[in-house]
């Protein structure tokens, strides 16, 4: 097993008259991201020829404002998705608790629902294709879900379930360390955040690069978002094996903290969500083939 390296959660903390003010790994995350992102959809929009018709489907600067649109459902709709999928009951008692978002809590299918509405909107109102602006926005998530599980992973949350693997990492803390294994032996854990950065990020994001910049596929309006549906859906659906369930979901007689089941045979509430975002990613790969 391997030990949980000694990272800060904070990159830097300053106190000026007695507030303390810090910026984290996990914010600079989204911050970085979203920045790459935006460097990613401005680059493409300047090389008309890489889509239909050789011509852009909106005008480079134009990328600002739709980086403002983006940045809003990202927040609302990841907040809002986790409180509706995950934690409903705890915010109806506690609803002052749902703006909280500095204590944490984000749903990445709430984020994407809360991006999809934003973009049709902006895109309405502009007059963008709704497939081109899509593949747009596809093109440029990776990278964000890159950093972001990379800053899951030193905060040390949402680890995988225990394994003897080893590459299995002692997360901090008695729940990450708690399972049922002897008093004081330590429990070592799937770093499934790792696995969710290489898949998600690393692996889906280098093909969707390859393909929109290299193999002509932004000229298939529909495509890129597709394979973006599908390959998210796919990695996470599969990760869900070796993801610890959220606690919620876990009971004596549902130890796998499956959300949707008959016996023992069911889905987590994540492969659920991801069944979806996979059969409309199939479903716009084929229309956009043909």
């Amino acid at each position: 097993m391997i030990p949980f390296p000694d990272i800060s959660p904070e990159i830097v903390s300053i106190t000026l008259f007695g507030v303390t003010l810090s910026l984290r790994w996990y914010a600079m995350a989204y911050i970085v991201g979203i920045l790459v992102g935006w460097a990613l959809a401005h680059r493409a929009l300047k090389r008309p020829t890489l889509w239909q018709g050789d011509t852009a489907p909106m005008a480079p600067g134009k990328t600002e404002d739709l980086v403002t649109w983006i940045i809003l459902g990202i927040i609302l709709g990841g907040r809002l998705g986790y409180v509706l999928f995950y934690r409903l009951s705890y915010y109806l008692a506690n609803p002052l608790e749902i703006p909280m978002i500095w204590t944490g809590g984000m749903s990445f299918h709430g984020g994407f629902l809360g991006v999809v509405i934003a973009a049709v909107i902006f895109y309405r109102r502009h007059g963008v294709p709704l497939a081109s602006g899509a593949d747009l926005i596809a093109l440029a998530v990776p990278p964000g879900l890159l950093l972001g599980r990379l800053a899951n992973f030193i905060n040390a949350e949402l680890w995988g379930r225990p394994t003897d693997a080893p590459w299995g990492v002692v997360f901090p803390g008695e729940a990450a360390q708690s399972c049922g294994q002897a008093l004081g032996q330590l429990c070592a854990r799937h770093p499934s955040q790792l696995y969710e950065a290489a898949l998600e990020g690393l692996l889906l994001g280098g093909v969707l690069l390859w393909l929109a910049f290299r193999r002509g596929a932004l000229k298939r309006p529909g495509l890129i978002t597709g394979l973006f549906l599908a390959g998210y859906g796919l990695a996470r659906f599969l990760l869900e094996f070796v993801r610890q369930p959220d606690a919620q979901f876990v009971t004596e007689g549902n130890p796998l903290g499956l959300a949707w089941h008959i016996g023992g045979w069911g889905l987590t509430q994540g492969q659920a969500l991801s069944l979806p975002m996979i059969a409309v990613g199939l479903w716009l790969v084929l229309r956009a083939r043909r």
